[in-house]
C-alpha cells in the first residue's frame, strides 16, 4: 500500500510512496519495508538497493505520530526495539549495498532511514535533520546513536538539541551526505555512486563496522560538550522544553556504548520523555495544527464541486490593518482593490504593504522584481465602482458598529454578483448586529485578522445567525490561501480569543486592586510561560482597545464581567491619557531603543497613582497569581465550549496558541486544565469564586471532574 518496488536487472528502486499523504512512517510502512528488504536480500541477482520517496516534497516527513501516540511506556519501548528489529538495524545489517537518495525532507524517522543506509545522495532542494525536541520528544529509531558515528559527537548533539533542519549544503558540510544532486538527476546520481559502491564492497562493509562501536569521543569529552550544549538551550527557552536536556543526557550516557547497547539505551529514554506534560502539549499542538487546516477543508468539501477561488478581493479601509490584507492577499497571488475614502489612508496603505516587502528583499525573501510584481496586485482607489467585481470583501474600516453597518450596506449595493461574500474585520461588533444592515446576510460573517496581519497566523471566522454553511466554507478556502489557520467561532461578546483573553485580564485587574504589584504579575506570567505579562501586552494592544473592550464585555456578559471597585487599573491610565505603546506611556513607560524597537521602564508615577487608590504594593505568591490569571481564562473556555462558541478544545486551545502567542509546552489552556486535573480545577474554581463569579465553575464541569474525565 505505501511503497513501491522496482526491478531493472541487479538493481533494485524502494520508493516510499503514501497516496493522499505525506510520506511519514506508520507500522504499515514498516512492515512493508521489511518485508521488500528481505526479499531483495535474499534475492542473489540484486546486487544493490536504492531506497527514495515519491515526488519532490518528502522523503520521509517523520514518524506518524497520531499513530503511536498513545502507547504506554512497554508497548513504546516494544514497537521501538520490533522497529530496530524489522527496518533500521536490519537494513544497516543486510547483505547488499543500501543507498538513500533523499528527494524531499527526510526528517526524524526519515532521517534515521537514511543513517543506516551505506551512503546518501541528497537533492540540492531537499533537507534533513532530527527534529524531535520541537516535539517535546527525543528520536526514537538510532538516530542519536548513528548521526554521532557519522559527523561526530558534538555537531550531532547540536543538531539533535536544537531540533533545526539542516539544508543540502550543510548536511554536505557535516559529512551527513556524499553527494549533493539536482533534483531531475537525483536518481541518475545516486545509481553512479551506488554502482561503485557495488564494485567496492569490501569498502562499505568495513565502513559499517566502524558504526558498529562507540563513538569517538570519550565520556568526559561528551559531558562537557552536552553541558554546552543545554545551557545555550536554558538561554533561549529556560527549563520548559525538558526532552532537549534529556537527549543530551542520553547521548552521554551512549557515547562509549556499541550500537545495540546504546539503541537499547535510547529506546527506553524515548519513551520516558514521551510521558511529560510538555510531550503530550507539543505532540497535541503538532496535531492540532493538522487537525485546523483539515476541518477547513472539511467544510469546503460539499460545495468543492461548485465553488471557484477567490479571484478577486478587496479590503475596505486602508490605513495599517488595510495595508497589511491587501499584502497578504498580493503576497498569496490574490489581486485586491485596496478601498478608502480618503487618500491619505491609502497613502498609509500602500506604505504599509510596501514597507513589508522591502523587509522581505532584504532577508532574501524575495527579489525587488518580485516584490514590484506583488504590488503590483494591489490596486488603490477611492471610487466606489472599484468593488463592483470582486468575490470576496473583507470590510476593515473603524471599530464603530454605525460606521460598519453603513460601509456594509453601501458595499453589498455595489457588488455585481448576489453570490459575492462579505466579510468584517472586527474584534468585538456583533456579528448578527451587523448583518441586519444586508439584504443577503446569508453571505456574510466575521473575518477576525489578528495584528500585525503578515505575522498573525490566527483568523477567527465569526458565525452568525444567517450565515450560510458555504459562506463559511468559502473564507475558510480564502483563509487557507492567504496562509492563515481559520477557525470558527460562533459569534458573541469577544468572540472567542477575546474573550477569554480578557477573563485573564480581568485577574489581573483583580490582582491590582487588592494590592498587587503589576511588575511582578508580569514576571510570573513571563516565567510561566506567556510571551510577555499581562501589563505589558496591554499597552501593547493600547489602553483605548483595552477599555473599549472591557465595555464590550461588561455589557455583554454582565454576570461574570463585572466592573472592579475603585476602579480597574486601565481605565484609570486611560483617563491620565495613558494609551500604552502608541503614545509611550501606559503601565510601563516607553523609548526607543537602538533597533528603534519600543523599550519599556518602570514610571514611578504609576506607581504612585496605584498606591493612592488600591495602597502600597505586596508581594503575591506566585502559585495564586497563575491560578487567578489562568483560571479566569480557563472557566471563561469551559463556557465557550460548553455553549458552542469553539467545537472543540483542540480549535479553543489552537486559537489561543495562534492569536496570543500561548505558550506551546503547555499546549493551551483546555490542556493546561486536562494536565491540571479537572477536579483540582474546579476547586481552584471554588477556592476564589468568592472574588469574581469568572472562577466559578460549571455544573457540568464538575460533573465530568466527578467522573475523572477531560475536556480532551
Amino acid at each position: 500500500e505505501n511503497i513501491l518496488v522496482e526491478l531493472k536487472e541487479n538493481l533494485a528502486t524502494i520508493t516510499i510512496n503514501r497516496p493522499l499523504k505525506l510520506n511519514a512512517l506508520n507500522k504499515k510502512t514498516i512492515e512493508e519495508l521489511h518485508v521488500a528488504f528481505k526479499k531483495l536480500d535474499e534475492n542473489k541477482a540484486i546486487k544493490a538497493i536504492i531506497i527514495t520517496g515519491s515526488g519532490e516534497k518528502a522523503f520521509v516527513a517523520g514518524a506518524d505520530i497520531s499513530e503511536f501516540a498513545d502507547f504506554n511506556v512497554d508497548q513504546g519501548t516494544e514497537l521501538a526495539r520490533k522497529g530496530q528489529e524489522l527496518l533500521f538495524n536490519f537494513v544497516q545489517n543486510l547483505g547488499t549495498p543500501v543507498i538513500a537518495a533523499i528527494n524531499g525532507f527526510a526528517l526524524g524517522g526519515g532521517l534515521e532511514i537514511c543513517l543506516t543506509c551505506d551512503k546518501r545522495v541528497i537533492s540540492s532542494s531537499a533537507s534533513i535533520g532530527l527534529p524531535e525536541t520541537s516535539l517535546g520528544i527525543m528520536p526514537g529509531w538510532g538516530g542519536t546513536v548513528r548521526l554521532p558515528r557519522l559527523v561526530g559527537f558534538n555537531l550531532a548533539l547540536g543538531w539533535i538539541v536544537s531540533g533545526t533542519p539542516q539544508s543540502a549544503d550543510k548536511a554536505m558540510t557535516a559529512g551527513a551526505v556524499d553527494l549533493i544532486s539536482e533534483p531531475s538527476s537525483l536518481r541518475k546520481d545516486a545509481l553512479t555512486v551506488l554502482v561503485d559502491l557495488a564494485t567496492n564492497s569490501p569498502e562499505f562493509l568495513s565502513q559499517r563496522t566502524t558504526k558498529l562501536g562507540p563513538a569517538a569521543i570519550t565520556s568526559q569529552e561528551a559531558s562537557a560538550a552536552a553541558e554546552d550544549a543545554c545551557n545555550a538551550v536554558r538561554s533561549r527557552q529556560g527549563e520548559n522544553y525538558p526532552a532537549a536536556f534529556s537527549v543530551a543526557e542520553l547521548m552521554v550516557s551512549a557515547c562509549e556504548l556499541t550500537r545495540d547497547d546504546a539503541i537499547s539505551l535510547e529506546n527506553h529514554a524515548f519513551f520516558d520523555v514521551t510521558q511529560t506534560p510538555q510531550a503530550r502539549a507539543l505532540t497535541g499542538l503538532f496535531l492540532g495544527e493538522q487537525y485546523v487546516v483539515k476541518q477547513a477543508k472539511v467544510r469546503n468539501a460539499p460545495f468543492a464541486a461548485t465553488s471557484q477561488p477567490v479571484a478577486y478581493s478587496a479590503v475596505i479601509g486602508a490605513g495599517i490593518m488595510g495595508g497589511g490584507i491587501a499584502y497578504q492577499n498580493a503576497l498569496k497571488g490574490i489581486p485586491i482593490v485596496m478601498k478608502d475614502i480618503n487618500q491619505a489612508a491609502l497613502d498609509l496603505g500602500v506604505s504599509e504593504a510596501s514597507k513589508l516587502l522591502d523587509r522581505g528583499v532584504k532577508r532574501g525573501k524575495l527579489t525587488e522584481a518580485k516584490a514590484e510584481a506583488v504590488l503590483s496586485q494591489i490596486t488603490p482607489s477611492l471610487d466606489d465602482d472599484s468593488i463592483t467585481n470582486c468575490d470576496m470583501v473583507v470590510e476593515a474600516v473603524v471599530e464603530l458598529e454605525s460606521v460598519k453597518a453603513q460601509v456594509l450596506a453601501s458595499v453589498e449595493s455595489q457588488l455585481s454578483s448576489i453570490n459575492s461574500v462579505i466579510t468584517s474585520n472586527t474584534s468585538t461588533i456583533s456579528i448578527n448586529r451587523l448583518a441586519d444592515s444586508l439584504q443577503r446576510p446569508a453571505n456574510f460573517c466575521g473575518m477576525h485578522f489578528f495584528n500585525p496581519v503578515h505575522a498573525m497566523p490566527l483568523v477567527e471566522i465569526i458565525r452568525g445567525e444567517h450565515s450560510s454553511d458555504q459562506t463559511i466554507a468559502a473564507v475558510c478556502a480564502y483563509a487557507l490561501r492567504l496562509g492563515k489557520k481559520p477557525i470558527v467561532v460562533n459569534d458573541c461578546p469577544g468572540f472567542l480569543v477575546n474573550r477569554v483573553l480578557f477573563a485573564a485580564l480581568l485577574g489581573m485587574e483583580m490582582l491590582i486592586a487588592e494590592g498587587a504589584d503589576f511588575e511582578q504579575i508580569d514576571q510570573v506570567m513571563e516565567k510561566w510561560g506567556l510571551p510577555m505579562g499581562p501589563a505589558y501586552l496591554s499597552d501593547v494592544i493600547g489602553l483605548d482597545t483595552i477599555v473599549h473592550c472591557y465595555s464590550v464585555l461588561l455589557k455583554g456578559l454582565p454576570e461574570r464581567f463585572i466592573e472592579i471597585e475603585p476602579s480597574r487599573s486601565s481605565q484609570v491610565l486611560f483617563d491620565g491619557e495613558r494609551l500604552g505603546q502608541k503614545n509611550g506611556l501606559g503601565y510601563y513607560r516607553y523609548s526607543k531603543n537602538e533597533q528603534g524597537r519600543p523599550s519599556k521602564t518602570a514610571d514611578t508615577s504609576v506607581i504612585e497613582t496605584f498606591e493612592n487608590l488600591f495602597g502600597k504594593a505586596k508581594a503575591f505568591e506566585e502559585q495564586e497569581i497563575v491560578s487567578r490569571i489562568m483560571g479566569a481564562m480557563g472557566m471563561e473556555m469551559v463556557r465557550c465550549l460548553e455553549e458552542g462558541v469553539v467545537a472543540s478544545p483542540t480549535e479553543a486551545d489552537m486559537a489561543l496558541i495562534y492569536g496570543i502567542g500561548f505558550p506551546s509546552f503547555r499546549g493551551g489552556i483546555c490542556r493546561w486544565m486536562d494536565e491540571l486535573g479537572l477536579s483540582e480545577a474546579c476547586a481552584m474554581g471554588d477556592k476564589y469564586s468568592s472574588i469574581s463569579p469568572l472562577y466559578a465553575p460549571t455544573e457540568a464541569l464538575r460533573v465530568k471532574a466527578a467522573k475523572g474525565g477531560t475536556l480532551y
